[in-house]
C-alpha cells in the first residue's frame, strides 16, 4: 500500500510551481493535489475521463455545465467526462484531491 500525507503533497506541488501535482497513476485511476489561490481563476479545460473532486480546504463555488454550487471543506462532486466546468469566486485558497478514472488522459485530450 502506498500511503500519502497532504503536507507533503501540497509541498511537492508547491515544489513544481504548478496549480496541479499528480500522485498516482495506475491504468484505471490517477490522482492529484490541486490549488487555487483565493480570487484566482481556474484555467482547467474540461476533460476525458470521470472526475471526482474532493474540496479540504477553502471555499468557493463551481460551474458544471453551467449550474453554479458552493464548496468548501469536506464538499465532494463528481464531473462526468466531457462536461464544461470550472472553480469561480474563490474565497480562501482551495485545495482539491482530484481523483480521475481511468487515468487523466487514457482517453486523450479532451
Amino acid at each position: 500500500m502506498q500511503q500519502f500525507e497532504l503536507a507533503e503533497l501540497l509541498a511537492a506541488r508547491e515544489r513544481s510551481g504548478q496549480l496541479y501535482h499528480e500522485f498516482v497513476r495506475v491504468s484505471a485511476l490517477s490522482a492529484g493535489v490541486y490549488v487555487l489561490p483565493a480570487e484566482s481563476s481556474d484555467p482547467q479545460q474540461p476533460h476525458s475521463e470521470d472526475e471526482l473532486y474532493y474540496v479540504a480546504r477553502g471555499r468557493g463555488s463551481i460551474v458544471v455545465a453551467g449550474e453554479r454550487q458552493p464548496v468548501a471543506a469536506g464538499s465532494l462532486g463528481f464531473v462526468p467526462a466531457q462536461v464544461e466546468h470550472r472553480f469561480v469566486d474563490i474565497e480562501e485558497e482551495l485545495v482539491i484531491l482530484v481523483f480521475f478514472a481511468p487515468a487523466e488522459y487514457t482517453h486523450g485530450p479532451a
